[in-house]
């Protein structure tokens, strides 16, 4: 056997997050005699990453670029640079969502005959970059030979019009089936005990997460129920204004921060439900993880309703009376876990099938 394919996948970092973990997801079940994965960020190189051990662990090599910015003559040339200088990548796949048209440029102007735009969102937050990102997704299609998106409403939204291929976020569903010894171990970790009601939320601390949100309706949840703890998993820059926030409204000591952490499948064995008020989304992966632990999922009306693969997804407005949402949080106390492995198999977000797709298609076009 010759050797493998190698694919550079373009991204921001390679942090914990949905994205970067739905990458990791294939490209540890890819056959990596047959396709390997590289990686372009946008981090100085001195910025250690969550994954980047484990990237290089299985093959992979990681690249460094400036912070992407499209006006900057630096940021171009040294784009341009790269692609001059590497030679041997065929396939590019970029992740930036509105700004893949600027790698995508570059590779196109350097001669690379596959290139990937991938859609996971369906908006931008409201600042100053929203413009520039808008006007930057319109130019993808000129630079970008083939579309992929996570799911319908993500695609609709970055494409407009144009024809694209779905890329499920998929998973390894048998990480996450339950497991009452795993639980035990969890909540004993964290000083939980049997008799309270857990309400998680996996997400870093971002604007679409709404974590502003998720502490006041705890807040009014332990007006109703003392026997409650909520545990947030995620990290990111905001996280102490939550801390600082649970503080003043006397509620911290319910409350666990986990931090960033790569026990996830484990940590969901503690949860009695699962919370995600998101402002938007794409399709979430996390959510895709919830269900395949037979976690009922109490969900913005935001996320796109492609992400109900099981019946154990709930969605609820975010404009909907804070009572409505209590209640459907509180009613499933003494709910007990389902084996969801054939659902999340045959809704067709097991990984494994899902690498065999995208390994044929890194090799074949197709």
């Amino acid at each position: 056997m010759g050797e493998p394919i190698r694919v550079l996948q373009v991204v921001t970092h390679m942090n914990r997050g949905g994205l970067e973990t739905m990458l990791m997801n294939y490209y540890r079940n890819i056959d990596r005699n047959k396709v390997q994965f590289d990686f372009l960020t946008h981090r100085p190189e001195n910025e250690k990453k969550d994954y980047d051990d484990e990237i290089r662990g299985l093959g992979g090599k990681i690249y460094h670029m400036p912070v992407l910015n499209p006006f900057s003559p630096s940021y171009m040339k040294s784009l341009d640079r790269f692609f001059k200088e590497h030679k041997e990548y065929k396939i590019v796949h970029s992740h930036l969502d509105c700004l893949s048209a600027y790698p995508l440029k570059a590779a196109k102007k350097n001669g690379v005959p596959v290139r990937i735009a991938h859609a996971h969102t369906t908006l931008v937050d409201t600042n100053l970059k929203k413009y520039i990102k808008l006007f930057s997704k319109k130019k993808i299609s000129k630079y970008a030979t083939n579309l992929f998106a996570c799911g319908q409403r993500a695609g609709k939204w970055m494409f407009e019009g144009q024809p694209f291929q779905i890329m499920n976020n998929a998973i390894d569903t048998k990480k996450y089936l339950f497991c009452l010894e795993t639980r035990e171990k969890i909540r004993k970790e964290f000083h939980i005990s049997e008799d309270e009601y857990v309400i998680g939320h996996v997400g870093n601390f971002t604007l679409p997460k709404n974590h502003t949100f998720i502490i006041n309706l705890f807040y009014e949840i332990c007006k109703k129920n003392k026997k409650v703890k909520l545990i947030l998993v995620g990290g990111g820059n905001d996280g102490s204004q939550y801390k600082e926030k649970a503080e003043k409204l006397k509620i911290a000591d319910k409350i666990i921060f986990t931090g960033v952490r790569n026990d996830v499948p484990d940590l969901m064995q503690a949860f009695d439900v699962f919370l995600f008020p998101s402002i938007y989304e794409g399709l979430p992966v996390t959510l895709v993880e919830a269900q395949a632990a037979g976690l009922h999922c109490i969900v913005s009306d935001q996320v796109t309703r492609e992400v109900a693969i099981t019946k154990l997804i709930e969605f609820i407005s975010l404009d909907e009376n804070i009572n409505t949402w209590i209640d459907c949080i509180l009613k499933y106390k003494n709910s007990t876990r389902e084996n969801m492995l054939q659902k999340i198999q045959r809704g067709k977000y097991d990984i494994v099938e899902n690498a065999r797709w995208l390994e044929e298609f890194y090799t074949n076009g197709k």
